[in-house]
């Protein structure tokens, strides 16, 4: 199996996994979401840790200047998830999922205010026709009595995107996955621990379940999700994570009988659409740039 296939069978995985943790998050019902958000990276945190014992990873930065990235990566990621956690409890999942599904695009915007990556007119259209597809599925008006939590799992994508931006930064500059997973998870559960301490519901035996469960979900997808990275660059298998999309769809269907309206699905769309443009631009540069080596230099002259 080649390293582009494998990588593209690892990413669907990674989205079916968190397709399901989307899924527990729901299913843990009435609990406050700090108090999910907790026990969510508690898992996490514990999977991770032990892949770094495993592997013999020191649980610091390798480079002292990573330190103040490790810190957004993680207090951005912090803030994404629990506002994402709100809105899997209020809205349709897919919808949830897909305004997760901005971080690629808000990825973009960051890159070029931090890491002073160019921003092209054709970044700027697939980008702002992403966003008009979250307008579609956010529906602001005041007709729309979950707007604010569709605003908030909107903005809840834009912390993703940032945390996603960090995460690019620290792997370019020497910092191993486990290790930044770790410190994430750590710092979330030092965060909400708080609320869990002053504000903890009683669960019943099914909930911790649940919360297990939701656990392992994203701990799968995690890790699952950097060996496909691993294995392809992103502009080959990236598109492929949007199969979430149908995954939390139809678990949403099955499970709660939740039935996406036509506005959001023309939002989907539009998102996905957005996605496959810039997935299929990326691969025919890619295909230009080897051809043009495989020309011999008397030829390209």
């Amino acid at each position: 199996m080649s390293k582009r296939n494998k990588g593209i069978i690892l990413i669907i995985l990674s989205a079916f996994s968190f397709s399901f943790m989307f899924a527990f998050v729901r299913l843990a019902g009435e609990l406050p979401t700090m108090q999910k958000v907790f026990f969510r990276n508690f898992v996490a945190l514990f999977f991770a840790v032990g892949v770094m014992i495993k592997n013999k990873i020191p649980f610091r930065c390798q480079n002292r200047k990573n330190s103040a990235v490790l810190f957004v990566r993680a207090f951005a990621g912090s803030l994404g998830m629990i506002a994402n956690f709100y809105a899997i409890d209020v809205l349709v999942l897919s919808d949830a999922s897909i305004l997760n599904k901005m971080s690629p695009f808000f990825c973009v915007i960051f890159s070029f205010i931090f890491l002073k990556e160019k921003l092209k007119l054709f970044n700027i259209l697939t980008i702002s026709g992403a966003f008009i597809g979250a307008l579609f599925v956010i529906k602001p008006t005041f007709a729309n009595a979950e707007l604010f939590a569709s605003v908030v799992g909107f903005l809840g994508g834009m912390g993703a995107g940032l945390a996603y931006t960090c995460v690019r930064y620290l792997g370019e500059n020497g910092e191993k996955g486990p290790m930044i997973v770790a410190y994430f998870s750590g710092f979330s559960c030092l965060i909400t621990l708080p609320w869990l301490i002053f504000g903890y519901h009683h669960m019943q035996w099914w909930q911790v379940l649940c919360l297990i469960g939701a656990g392992f979900g994203a701990a799968g997808g995690q890790f699952a999700i950097t060996a496909a990275y691993s294995n392809a660059p992103a502009k080959e298998i990236s598109v492929f994570d949007y199969t979430q999309i149908i995954f939390t769809s139809a678990l949403g269907l099955l499970m709660f009988g939740q039935i996406p309206d036509i506005w959001s699905i023309l939002g989907y769309g539009i998102i996905i659409s957005m996605a496959l443009v810039v997935f299929l631009r990326n691969n025919k540069k890619e295909r230009n740039v080897n051809t043009e080596a495989e020309v011999p230099d008397t030829l390209q002259q």
